[in-house]
């Protein structure tokens, strides 16, 4: 036996050490095992390995970002533009319904494209990928902008959608590709900050637009800008990619890629549909959802069994800290999104214009920001994250927990702006933390598809969360309006009107108004108590990510 207690423990088979020692492990100052996988200290010398990238300095890795970030900066802005502007866009098309699909159109298209670009960016190029990228993402805001019909409209989200999910997770692999981990959060935290930057004006920016010259310009000013970062990453992007005897075109996995998107489409129809425009019991809602698990099913046997170079490796998601980080990202989402979409509805139902509630979003993402950079800064200096992915989780159960318990039409700004920015700061810091945890958890060559894969639970989540809320707030507004006014002579007129537009409530008799705002408080309040239960579910799950080595080289030695 030896005589080093160290080694001693290290020689012994244990959950952080695998039987078969597929691992490297490093003993660290407080004396704590933690693995590095085995792949990592040999990959610039294993055939699979991608090829590293020359470490630019900091004058040259702002401008390679920056040009990416421009794009990031209008994705944001995107955002928060169409949550402001989706009441007054619904009510120009007289359907509150729509109000839905405006935000899960993008989102479909966004979670069902995402998952493609890691993989696809290691074939084509980072540098191809942004360019289609901020293309597809200019074309979608320039059709919004002109369309006159519902499905037109609808059409150019779903376009911007495909579009604006490439510039954020292509831009965040760049970053993975250039930045060694130890400083990737300080990065990933300027990032988010370009995001939150966006954010914040997205809003007001929207809602002073609709109220000056119409809401359809919101969309098209963003063309001009988005074609230049376009331009700009032309020219600085230059990351060099993988090359293999195969044909580009050979080594991608359309069987993966067709099965995954399809089962997402098909996903996110069903929760969409159900409830907000057919009942739950119809069979577009039961032929959607079943045929989505089918294709999910036939996607992860393509992926294990078939793909040469999956889209999404299964075996990644094996990986503890992996699932683990992703689960975190999707149930935060879902409330995070959750609150984006309905804290408008409640400043704008209290009788504030959309650029008010706009501007109400701007503690959120001052929040995101102030996370994502304070998580960056903390884990440079200490290599940790564990403690802090506790403590954002904390942030957002606490602000989920408040806005629950007391946002109702009695409660004054200033609280309203202190719940804001805690979910921002918990939703921010959990962005930076669970990026570093899942890089830092498998090798140098998986680092862009187990993004990718995050964002994927990312882009879900915020679709099922807008779609679990819509539902929740739907149902409970059209049961508390017909119990309360039901038996009014003018009900069956009223009522309807209310449900489509938010603007009629300014437009009611007196003896209504009062009780719609009650009304709408009430059913708000189903939404509140919804994201509070997701924002705990998403702290348990962050609770079972390990915490593994921040290497401060890009070769990870």
């Amino acid at each position: 036996m030896s005589a080093d207690p160290v080694a001693a423990v290290t020689e012994l088979p244990s959950e952080q050490r695998p039987l078969l020692g597929d691992s490297r492990e490093q003993v660290t100052d407080n004396g704590t095992i933690e693995r590095q996988p085995a792949d990592d200290a040999e990959q610039q010398d294993s055939g699979d390995a991608a090829p590293l990238a020359e470490e630019p300095d900091t004058t040259k890795l702002a401008l390679i970002m920056g040009s990416m970030w421009l794009g990031v900066i209008m994705n944001a802005m995107d955002s928060t533009i169409v949550a402001t502007l989706t009441a007054p866009i619904s009510t120009s098309f007289n359907s509150f319904k729509l109000l839905s699909w405006l935000a899960t159109a993008y989102l479909i298209s966004n979670a069902a494209c995402q998952p493609l670009s890691g993989r696809l960016t290691d074939i084509f190029g980072r540098r191809t990928g942004l360019i289609w990228s901020n293309t597809l993402f200019a074309v979608g805001n320039l059709i919004c902008g002109l369309a006159k019909s519902e499905g037109m409209i609808i059409i150019g989200r779903v376009i911007a959608g495909m579009g604006g999910g490439g510039v954020n997770t292509i831009s965040t692999f760049v970053a993975s590709d250039l930045v060694p981990l130890r400083r990737r959060g300080l990065w990933q935290g300027y990032g988010n900050l370009c995001y939150g930057l966006g954010s914040g004006i997205g809003g007001v920016f929207g809602g002073w637009i609709n109220d000056t010259i119409g809401w359809r310009w919101a969309f098209l000013v963003q063309v001009p800008v988005i074609v230049t970062s376009g331009i700009l990453v032309a020219f600085n992007v230059k990351i060099p990619v993988k090359e293999t005897d195969k044909s580009r075109i050979r080594r991608v996995d359309f069987l993966g890629a067709f099965t995954l998107v399809l089962s997402l489409v098909l996903l996110l129809l069903g929760l969409n549909s159900g409830g907000n425009i057919v009942p739950w019991d119809h069979p577009l809602v039961l032929v959607s959802l079943s045929l989505a698990f089918v294709c999910l099913l036939a996607f992860i046997y393509v992926e294990d069994r078939v793909a040469a170079e999956p889209i999404i490796p299964v075996r990644l998601l094996l990986n503890r800290t992996v699932l683990s980080a992703c689960l975190t990202n999707w149930f935060s989402t879902m409330a995070v999104y959750s609150l984006l979409y309905y804290g408008p509805i409640y400043f704008q139902a209290l009788g504030l214009s959309t650029t008010a509630a706009g501007a109400r979003l701007i503690p959120t993402a001052i929040g995101t920001a102030v996370g994502s950079l304070g998580a960056g800064w903390i884990m440079r200096h200490t290599g940790r994250y564990w403690w802090l992915s506790f403590g954002t989780q904390a942030c957002l159960v606490l602000s989920a927990s408040l806005i629950a318990a007391t946002m109702n039409e009695r409660l004054s700004a200033w609280p309203v702006f202190i719940y804001f920015f805690l979910g921002g700061t918990g939703h921010g810091g959990m962005l930076t933390v669970t990026l570093l945890a899942l890089i830092s958890a498998v090798d140098h060559k998986d680092q862009a598809v187990v993004t990718s894969a995050s964002y994927a639970f990312r882009s879900t989540g915020s679709t099922i969360g807008i779609t679990v809320s819509s539902a929740v707030f739907q149902n409970l507004l059209n049961q508390l309006l017909w119990a309360r006014f039901g038996d009014r002579p003018d009900a069956a007129k009223i009522i309807p009107r209310i449900r489509d537009s938010i603007d009629e409530i300014k437009r009611l008799p007196p003896d209504w108004k009062v009780g719609v705002v009650r009304v709408y408080m009430e059913a708000l309040r189903g939404v509140w108590v919804t994201i509070l239960g997701i924002a705990v579910l998403a702290a348990l799950s962050s609770l079972f990510m390990r915490e593994h080595i921040l290497h401060k080289t890009l070769a990870r030695k």
